[in-house]
This record gives C-alpha cells, sequence and structure tokens, in this order.
C-alpha cells in the first residue's frame, strides 16, 4: 500500500521534558518541519541517566550557578522572540520520569505532539508539576487519547523497559543532551539553535 509518508524525510526529536530549550523546539519543531515537508519521529528520553554517567546528580545549569543565570535570562529572550510564555518551574529540573512514560507509550499516536506541547505548556507556561499523574491524565483526555489505557500501561514493564532502552540509544548516537536532532543519515544536531540546520540537512539529504 502506497504510504506517502513513508516517502517523506525524517528527522528524529530527541528531548527530555524537564529540558528548558527542548520546550521552545518542541512547541515549533512540528510546524517548521511541515513546512518543509519532513516529518517528525518523537523520540522522548531521560538526561538524568546521561548526566549521572558524568558525576552529575542534577541539571549542569543547577551545579554552575552562572551558566544557570545566563540560560535562565537566555530563556526570556527567546522566549520572547517566539512569543511564548515562560514561568521557572519550582522545582528546576521537574521529575519528567511519567510525561516520558506516557510519550513513550505515544510516540508513534497522532497525539504525540500535541501531548508534548501541552506537557511543555503546562510546567514553562504555567509552571504546573509535571510529575502529578491526574495532570497528565487529564492532558491525555483533553486530547482524545485513551486516557486510562495508557495509564496503566506506564506501569508495566515492557514501558519501562523500552524508555531505558531509548536512553542508551541515544548515547550510541553521541546523543549528550537536549534537545538534539538526529537526521536519517546519522547526523546529529544539538540545541535549539540548531533546529533549523537539522531541517535543511534532513530534507537536503533525503534519499
Amino acid at each position: 500500500m502506497f504510504d506517502g509518508v513513508a516517502l517523506m524525510p525524517r528527522i528524529a526529536f530527541w528531548y527530555d521534558f524537564a529540558s528548558t530549550y527542548s520546550y521552545l523546539s518542541a512547541m515549533r519543531i512540528e510546524t517548521l518541519a511541515v513546512d518543509r515537508g519532513i516529518s517528525v519521529e518523537w523520540r522522548p528520553f531521560l538526561l538524568g541517566p546521561i548526566f549521572k554517567k558524568q558525576g552529575w546528580e542534577t541539571s549542569p545549569f543547577n551545579l554552575q550557578r552562572s551558566k544557570g543565570n545566563y540560560m535562565w535570562r537566555d530563556m526570556e529572550r527567546q522566549c520572547s522572540v517566539l512569543g511564548l510564555p515562560l514561568v521557572r518551574p519550582n522545582p528546576f529540573p521537574q521529575n519528567s520520569l511519567l510525561a516520558a512514560r506516557i510519550a513513550y507509550c505515544g510516540r508513534n499516536e497522532d497525539w504525540i505532539g500535541a501531548f508534548t506541547r501541552a506537557v511543555y505548556h503546562m510546567e514553562f507556561a504555567l509552571g504546573e508539576d509535571i510529575s502529578n499523574p491526574e495532570l497528565l491524565a487529564a492532558l491525555l483526555v483533553e486530547l482524545g487519547a485513551p486516557a486510562k489505557r495508557v495509564m496503566n500501561e506506564i506501569e508495566t514493564a515492557e514501558v519501562k523497559i523500552g524508555l531505558r532502552a531509548e536512553v542508551a540509544t541515544a548515547e550510541s548516537l553521541g546523543i549528550f543532551g537536549a534537545p538534539s536532532f538526529v537526521t536519517e543519515h546519522g547526523e546529529l544536531f544539538w540545541g535549539n539553535d540548531r533546529l533549523d540546520d537539522a531541517l535543511d540537512a534532513a530534507f537536503m539529504r533525503f534519499g
């Protein structure tokens, strides 16, 4: 059967819901990709295990105060340019495990983009706690996703192991931070400021 989507160039979008700059990319990647005729492959994962291998128990933005201060000021500037609201979540970084499991479950579903944006909006626009399962279930309901089934699935060994495997896959691709973008040819781009370059590379090297 002919599948037009299969013939489109694709880009893998690797993101952690606790990541500030992933918020900026998540809110615009789908629109930018559609404009270029590119399909987005949503790849939620967790940076925590990768950071721990570096000896970091929290975000480097917390470990290095000057770096953290710069990041928040830069986020204010970038959000102003993009017309996005910004609230510093408390605590930072947020516990993104449940949101990541849900997104992993829905990574191939029609609602994945909308769910991802909704979680980021709750976290960085409204300052809500994204580790709250009731909040996440409510977002699924609002999107018309099968909330009860998904909330049950995220407690299964299959999903827990699958998400851990995604972390290993990310490491094998050379990913060390989020957001990261990987083209079908394995070209890695890191950071929200490389989103356009990544999309251009995905399109130019297609086929």
